[in-house]
């Protein structure tokens, strides 16, 4: 399960960053349905996508640590489910969006779960292989 972690937590962080990244050299373009949503939202769209390349570099750095911070990735996991919330509250209150965002709800608000679980995985395992070396070592 550790490695799962390791591997899961690098993918969000890189995927997070290359997303972050079209945002801001795309703006409107880069989100399906909104290329018309004019300069404000471009300009909002652009600013999120550098906090978005934040995001990810902070996973990056959570898969870097031996061990990968439970804590962390809890964090992270909570501010990516938050972000599922928040499609949720956009349909409750505007309606279906186009079908790509839907999707993508659908990994904000499942992918957490996981993360939540795996969390503690490879302190877990150090901790284990700490407890099985002899005494004197």
């Amino acid at each position: 399960m550790a490695r799962v972690l390791r591997i899961l937590t690098q993918l969000m962080g890189w995927s997070s960053v290359a997303i972050g990244l079209f945002h801001v050299a795309l703006g409107n373009a880069a989100i399906p349905g909104a290329g018309s949503a004019g300069t404000t939202v471009d300009s909002w769209g652009r600013f999120m996508g550098a906090g978005f390349v934040g995001y990810g570099l902070a996973w990056l750095w959570a898969a870097r640590q031996r061990p990968i911070p439970a804590r962390a990735v809890r964090w992270l996991a909570g501010v990516f489910l938050l972000g599922g919330v928040g499609r949720l509250l956009s349909l409750a209150v505007h309606g279906w969006p186009q079908w790509f965002q839907i999707a993508l709800a659908v990994i904000e608000l499942s992918l957490p779960l996981v993360f939540f679980w795996l969390a503690d995985s490879e302190e877990q395992t150090l901790r284990s292989d700490v407890e099985a070396m002899p005494a004197g070592r």
